[in-house]
Parts: C-alpha cells; sequence; structure tokens
C-alpha cells in the first residue's frame, strides 16, 4: 500500500485531474491510497467569500459562491461522461446548496467564528475528492471516496486541529486496508471531525500532514507528495534559480528546511512518517517521470557540508532588553508567556545576559504583546526582516562553517544569529531587500562542488 498525496495546483482542472489519474493508473499495483487537496485557489476563495458574507454583504458573496459553483460543475462536466453527469452534478449542487445556506447564516450574524471557517473551507476538499473520484471511475479506475472525517479525528482546536492519533490510526487501520484490496481510495486532506463530529481542519498545508497520518495508519511502504516542481532544492527558485534538485535528504533536515520557509513539504508532515519510518517522496505531477527528493528516517552520507538553504519573507524581530536580566532566573519564562497567552509561535531565539532577540512571522497580536512586554523591559521591533538557514548533518561536525557563511556574505548585514539546539543549521536574519543576494553568496559558497551522489542540476 502506498498514499499518493496531489496538491492544488495538481489537481487545478480537467486536464490536471487527467494527468493525476494517469499517474495514478501506473501505480494500481502497489494499492494506492489518493489524498487531494482543494483545487487550485479554492480554499482561498472560500474564505474570501466567508469574509465578505461576515461582513454583511451578503450579495457580493453569494456572487463569489456561484463563480465557485460554475468552475467546479464546468470542470467535472469536462471528466464525467454524459450519461453519468446527471448524477454528479446533482451531489455538487447539494454541496453549493449547503455552502448557501453557510453564506447566508454568516451574513445574518455578522461573526466569523474558527468553527464556521472550518465548516466553510472543508468544502474545497470535500469538492475535489468527489470529482476526483468520479473522474477515476469515468476514466476506467475503480475508486472510491472515503469522507476524511469519518477517519482524521482530531482535537477541538478549531483552525488549526491537532489529530487524536491513537483515535484516528484505529479508525483508518480498519476503514482504508478493506477497500484498497481492490479499488483506489480517494480522500479529502486538510480536514477531519472532532469526536462528536464537527468539522474540523489541520491548518493551512494539512493536506500533506493527512497523507502522513494516512500512511501511519495503515503501515503504508510510501508516502508521494505530488506537487508542482520536482522535489526539494537547494535553494527557494522564486529567490534563487540556480539551485540542484536533493535526491535523498533526512527525516530531520527537512523538517529544519520546511520549518524555515521550505513551501515543498508541510512542517507537520513528517512527524508521522518519522514515527513510523515511512519513507517520503516529493514529485512533479507535471513531469511524473523525474526522481523527485526523497525522505528517509537515517542520515544521508554526502561530502557537502550543507544540503540546502532555506528562507521565510515576512520575518519580524523583537528585540526585548532589561538590566533586571543580570543573574536573574524567570525571565524568559516571563517573555515567553506573553507569547503563549496571544498564541504567537517564536522561530528563532538569541540571548545575552540583558536581552533577548527573537523572531515571529505571525504580527497579527505583536502590538499587544509589546505592551505587556514594556511592562518589565524595554522594546525594539524591526519588521521587513527575513530568515535564511543553512541546513544539513554535516554542520554538526564540520569545523569552519561559521566561516565561511560569513565570508560568503561580506557586506551583508546580518540582523541575529542563532544554531539550533539540533545543530543541524545555521540560521541568519537579514532585512528582506539583502535576501536575494545573500542566498546566492551562499549558494555560490556552499553548492560549488556538489556531491553528484546527492544533487542533480
Amino acid at each position: 500500500m502506498i498514499v499518493m498525496k496531489f496538491g492544488g495546483s495538481s489537481v487545478e482542472s480537467a486536464a490536471a485531474i487527467e494527468r493525476v489519474a494517469a499517474i495514478v493508473r501506473a501505480r494500481l499495483d502497489r494499492r494506492p491510497a489518493v489524498v487531494v487537496s482543494a483545487m487550485g485557489k479554492t480554499t482561498n476563495k472560500l474564505l474570501a467569500m466567508a469574509s465578505t458574507a461576515a461582513a454583511g454583504r451578503r450579495e457580493e458573496a453569494l456572487g463569489q459562491l456561484q463563480d465557485l459553483r460554475e468552475f467546479h460543475l464546468r470542470e467535472s462536466g469536462l471528466l464525467v461522461a454524459e450519461a453519468g453527469r446527471g448524477e454528479v452534478h446533482a451531489a455538487l449542487e447539494e454541496h453549493f446548496q449547503e455552502l448557501a445556506e453557510l453564506v447566508k447564516g454568516l451574513a445574518i450574524l455578522g461573526e466569523l467564528t474558527p468553527r464556521s471557517i472550518d465548516a466553510i473551507s472543508s468544502y474545497g476538499e470535500r469538492l475535489s475528492s468527489f470529482i476526483v473520484t468520479h473522474a477515476f471511475r469515468a476514466l476506467g479506475i475503480p475508486a472510491v471516496h472515503l469522507d476524511s472525517r469519518k477517519v482524521i479525528i482530531t482535537d477541538r482546536r478549531h483552525t488549526q486541529a491537532a489529530p487524536l492519533y491513537a483515535a484516528t490510526y484505529a479508525r483508518l487501520r480498519e476503514t482504508v486496508p478493506p477497500l484498497l484490496r481492490d479499488r483506489v481510495v480517494v480522500m479529502g486532506g486538510f480536514i477531519g471531525a472532532t469526536e462528536d463530529g464537527v468539522t474540523s481542519t489541520l491548518g493551512r498545508g494539512g493536506s500533506d500532514f493527512s497523507a502522513s497520518l494516512v500512511g501511519a495508519g495503515i503501515g503504508a511502504e510510501e508516502i508521494q507528495i505530488w506537487t508542482d516542481v520536482d522535489g526539494m532544492l537547494t535553494a527557494d527558485p522564486t529567490v534563487y534559480p540556480g539551485g540542484f534538485r536533493l535526491k535523498a535528504i533526512s527525516f530531520a533536515e527537512a523538517s529544519e528546511l520546511a520549518y524555515f520557509g521550505a513551501k515543498v513539504l508541510h512542517p507537520s508532515t513528517v512527524l508521522p512518517a518519522m514515527d513510523r519510518k515511512i519513507p517520503v517522496l516529493i514529485l512533479n505531477s507535471r513531469r511524473p517521470d523525474v526522481a523527485g527528493t526523497r525522505v528517509v528516517a537515517d542520515a544521508v552520507p554526502c561530502r557537502n557540508v550543507v544540503k540546502s538553504i532555506s528562507c521565510k519573507r515576512g520575518v519580524t524581530v523583537v528585540n526585548i532588553a532589561s538590566t533586571r536580566m543580570l543573574m536573574a532566573y524567570g525571565f524568559l519564562k516571563r517573555i515567553f508567556e506573553v507569547f503563549e497567552r496571544y498564541e504567537t509561535p517564536v522561530d528563532m531565539l538569541a540571548t545575552s545576559e540583558v536581552s533577548v532577540s527573537l523572531t515571529i512571522d505571525h504580527a497579527a497580536r505583536l502590538e499587544a504583546i509589546c505592551e505587556e512586554l514594556r511592562g518589565f523591559s524595554e522594546v525594539a521591533v524591526e519588521t521587513g526582516q527575513a530568515i535564511i538557514c543553512v541546513v544539513g548533518e554535516n554542520i554538526r561536525h564540520t569545523p569552519g562553517v561559521g566561516a565561511r557563511v560569513f565570508k560568503a556574505l561580506n557586506g551583508v548585514n546580518i540582523r541575529m544569529i542563532s544554531q539550533g539546539a539540533s545543530r543541524l543549521n545555521l540560521g541568519l536574519v537579514v532585512a528582506e531587500a539583502d535576501l536575494g543576494a545573500a542566498v546566492a553568496a551562499l549558494h555560490q559558497e556552499l553548492f560549488d562542488d556538489p556531491d553528484p551522489e546527492v544533487f542533480e542540476a
């Protein structure tokens, strides 16, 4: 058994879904379970529609809903033969009728709660998984639709729900393998349900997480993440287009890269797979012949010190200083209690005797956080920053890595430095305006002689 997850760009249209069907057909002997994201930008459109409705603009929201309806009906009509089109369209119309009722309710209430956000945003994957199932059948692939809400059981933290692993794995184990004996199982990613059946979501990017949960739950031999790039690269191609494809990378390295900005893989994805030691493959649905990147449990030998350079834009640095820190204990606790109260995660941290510098990439509650911090310290904020993170297993036991990094960045003002406890990464903060030049300089320094066993142009 394998799990194949296809992202939004891989199922964005009828033509894209036909490509997906060809990829799945070539792997039928491996008994695939297929997890799909919403079609294209559907989730963004659903959330925009919900916000419009909650703002009281009912007719505008219903107009946005009509656009989504026409899109899904048109694309599904191109995939399903005329004889079966009526049944499929009737089922889709039922979904859109439910959505219309939700929109009207939001317009009356004038409030968008986390629970209602989950209810509306779940429809993207519910629609796409239904359409893909019927497209597979029309194209000669035996397929069955499985509502993810029946097998992915979560807590009640809406919009950022955490799976209840024992319950989820038990449901998956008893439900999916019997179906896979003679059919392809198609599920929507990103969505689940609480123990009492209320729709929940795993957060943005959660379709990767869903695939990893399914793989761990059914004991899959492999989890494939199909996207629109050839795999994990040595640098973000939108920042530096001259990078190499990684043939293989360890779970630990992939997790660091994902957390610090690599968008190919959702940071939580690797956790269930890592726990069960299931390899994860990152592949390109538009170029299925490319071998992609294999993410494995053990370290991947490499003569290069660094495997990849990740980066994250839109970062804010918060500098906190107080002479009361000197020879004192409990100061860090007070700082992190503030961030915990406002549910704002910290990415990087650097400390000295009397100051703490940290980075965040969710600044919605920054003003309230700073107001509390100023009750016991001085606070300065720097916006428009970026994190650069060089990642590799060899960093931990190779001398001189820092010297090479700082030599390459000669002339770039480095605002903050941090090395993770895992010693797999060295993190730097620079102004966002310097990001492109900094990544290019680092790549030229660290990948001047790439190991052909690990990297491919």
